[in-house]
Parts: structure tokens; sequence; C-alpha cells
């Protein structure tokens, strides 16, 4: 995926509708996680949020999609401050387009879930990295550094 357009989107988030459109002419941080309010995801997302300022900072915009609903994003950012949107994927649209939708595994059972993955999108919407299976420490620092450096 890297080096080839970024696979367009549209999704609502708690405060309208999402596109990858709206994001031309901005360098984007795409992240796609499994469900909001769990301890991964929860880590995450704060860790964005303790972040956001040096995105801000150079231009960069961050989206989290899952296939939580609308009102559930809603709550999820009120509860932890998150200062950026999150897009509902119900449909697991955007999921299968990044290729994020996967079979996992936990305690011997097999189910299919979002695989937690990044995308930093640029400017004219190219992907020009991708982190898969992340693991949440240090990789928004990761992230930044890899954003900063286009």
């Amino acid at each position: 995926m890297i080096g080839h357009p970024a696979p367009a989107f549209a999704m609502d988030c708690d405060d309208g509708a999402a596109s990858l459109d709206d994001y031309r002419g901005k360098t984007l941080v795409l992240y796609f996680y499994p469900k909001d309010d769990t301890s991964g995801c929860t880590s995450q997302a704060k860790a964005f949020r303790d972040h956001f300022a040096e995105y801000q900072a150079a231009g960069i915009e961050i989206l989290g999609i899952s296939k939580d609903s609308v009102a559930s994003h809603a709550r999820f950012r009120a509860k932890h401050q998150l200062p950026f949107r999150l897009g509902s994927d119900p449909d697991g649209t955007a999921c299968e387009a990044y290729g994020v939708w996967k079979q996992k595994s936990m305690y011997g059972r097999q189910y299919m879930g979002i695989e937690r993955s990044t995308f930093l999108i640029d400017k004219d919407g190219v992907v020009r990295a991708e982190w898969r299976k992340v693991k949440v420490t240090d990789h928004v620092d990761e992230v930044l550094k890899a954003a900063r450096a286009l």
C-alpha cells in the first residue's frame, strides 16, 4: 500500500461526516483500532491525545476508525477528552479497503476483528507509511517522527 493512493472512505463521526477528500492538502494519520473503551484502545487514544498539540503544530490531522457506533465514539471522546475525530465504520467498508479486518485469536478462540493499524497519508492522498499489528508503547512518537519527515 505504501506509495499508492490511499483508499477512499466516507463515514460518520460524532461531529458530522468524514471522507478522505476532507483531508486533501493535509497530512493525515489514519488509525484503526478494535473497540472504544478497551484497555489498549484507550491507551492508544490517550497517547494521541497527549501528543495532539505536537501533531497540530506540525500540521498533521488524526482520525481514528473502528466499527463502533457514532454514539459510542461520542461517549469515548467525551470520557477521555479526545481532541481528534473518530469515524464509525459499522459495515467495515474502510476496514476492508485498508486490509485491517483480520482473523484474530484470543485464548484459543478464532474470530474476525480489526488489526490495530496506522497509515500515514500525505497531502496528495498517497500512503507514505503503515504500521500493522501496532503495539501502543512508543507508537505515537514513531508516527509523529515519520509524519514530520514528510
